[in-house]
Order: C-alpha cells, then structure tokens, then sequence
C-alpha cells in the first residue's frame, strides 16, 4: 500500500493547532480520503459562523479545497457522508448540497449526532478517485 498525506495551507495548520490526531486528507491507492470537515473558511483558518445553510456551504467549500490540494475534484467523488447536530437540518443541507452535486451525486450517508466539542453543526467526510 502507498500512502500519503497531503499538507494542505491552512486546514493542516488548523488542524495541529487545535492539536486534532488526523490528516485532513490522504492519498492511498489510487484514492483521496477527505476527514470530516467542519465549516473552516479556508483563507483565515477560522469558524464559520451563521445558520445551517451557512455553514454547509463553508464545509463544501473546505471539502473542494481539500480535494483539488490532493489532485482530485468533486466530481471524483465516489463517496460523502454528511455528519449534523440536529436531522431537521436534512432539508437546508440538501438544498446546499445540491449545488455542489448537481448531475450524477455520489453515494450518500446522513447522520445526525448529538454534539461535537467545538461550536459548529456540520461535518463532511469524502472519498474521492485521486
């Protein structure tokens, strides 16, 4: 197995310095495997705040960053999981989403949880064809 993980400007700094034990992306074996990504603004390295539909488009934003920095792009994207604070949000993330993958989406899990320690409500992972 080859394995490689991608420094990307901005989310890796951001992620060491909340001292986080993740990669936020890896290359393996012909794939890109994205963390769960909050709503980081990739210029200032910093929360988004606002509503759901806010921070959605803050996490997709990341996410596309992440994916061009490891040499893929969304349309490479075989597999997203969308993880959020409340499951009324299904609606207002879809509408988002949408946008991001308007012809041929990929696979899909929604999964809503109860909290995370920082203050945000919504986290996207992906696996993408490098």
């Amino acid at each position: 197995m080859e394995k490689e993980i991608v420094d990307v400007p901005v989310m890796s700094a951001k992620t060491r310095s909340l001292g986080v034990p993740c990669s936020p992306a890896v290359k393996a074996n012909g794939f890109v495997f994205i963390s769960g990504t909050p709503p980081i603004d990739m210029e200032t390295g910093q929360m988004v705040r606002g509503d759901i539909e806010a921070q959605t488009e803050a996490s997709l934003k990341a996410v596309k960053h992440l994916l061009e920095a490891a040499g893929s792009s969304l349309e490479k994207v075989v597999m997203v999981r969308v993880y959020a604070a409340n499951s009324g949000f299904y609606a207002a993330i879809n509408r988002v989403y949408a946008k991001y993958f308007p012809v041929d989406p990929p696979a899909r899990t929604f999964v809503p949880v109860a909290s995370w320690p920082m203050e945000f409500d919504i986290e996207i992972e992906c696996q993408a064809v490098a």
